[in-house]
């Protein structure tokens, strides 16, 4: 169809309430997809450290954890993911303010990438926070080469938002599957961007 990037949500049913997939099925996908797509991995996980492994021997290229999990050493835990072969990434819920503590986390640069949550973390289809994207211009301004990921909610209405508050890789779920012609979303949804970073 076109995308970019597969983003697949792990849920563990404990960090948010939903259960979705794991190393198993991801698996199954990544030998279909024959490592012709980048597996991006949104985990919304307690303890993901103990998932590392198991995420990329089933093909994942990003590992995308929160930082409001259980997440322990920062430093080792980006770490361990970049050892096992994958970026590391750090995800943001939309109650998390970018505070001081996180600045020294970014300016360490620990992550490949940021995702700034436009909906609470767990569940499909909610409506896009537009008040989350100054976070996305706070930290284009400061960082201006990292890649910045909008998640939740996004679509052809939005988009472009994200797109002008500094984001650069987008997150659309129900707004491509639900469209009534969904190639033609991917298709706008990647145009605005190139307009944007001039692909």
């Amino acid at each position: 169809m076109g995308v970019d990037w597969l983003h697949l949500d792990v849920m563990d049913g404990h960090f948010v309430p939903n259960l979705t997939f794991g190393p198993p099925i991801i698996k199954c996908l990544t030998n279909r997809l024959q490592n012709r797509t980048f597996i991006d991995l949104h985990c919304m996980i307690q303890e993901p450290r103990k998932w590392i492994k198991d995420l990329s021997n089933a093909g994942g290229h990003q590992m995308t954890v929160h930082y409001e999990s259980d997440i322990g050493n920062i430093e080792e835990l980006s770490q361990m993911i970049k050892n096992a072969g994958m970026r590391p990434a750090l995800a943001l819920k939309p109650k998390t303010l970018i505070d001081h503590t996180l600045i020294e986390i970014f300016d360490k640069q620990l992550f490949d990438m940021i995702l700034i949550m436009t909906v609470e973390p767990g569940f499909g289809g909610q409506k896009f926070m537009a008040d989350m994207l100054p976070k996305v211009t706070q930290l284009r301004q400061r960082y201006p080469k990292i890649d910045i990921q909008v998640d939740g909610g996004v679509n052809c209405d939005n988009v472009i938002s994200c797109y002008e508050a500094g984001a650069n890789v987008i997150v659309s779920g129900s707004g491509i599957v639900n469209a009534k012609d969904p190639q033609q979303s991917i298709n706008y949804m990647k145009e605005c961007g190139c307009q944007h970073f001039k692909c």
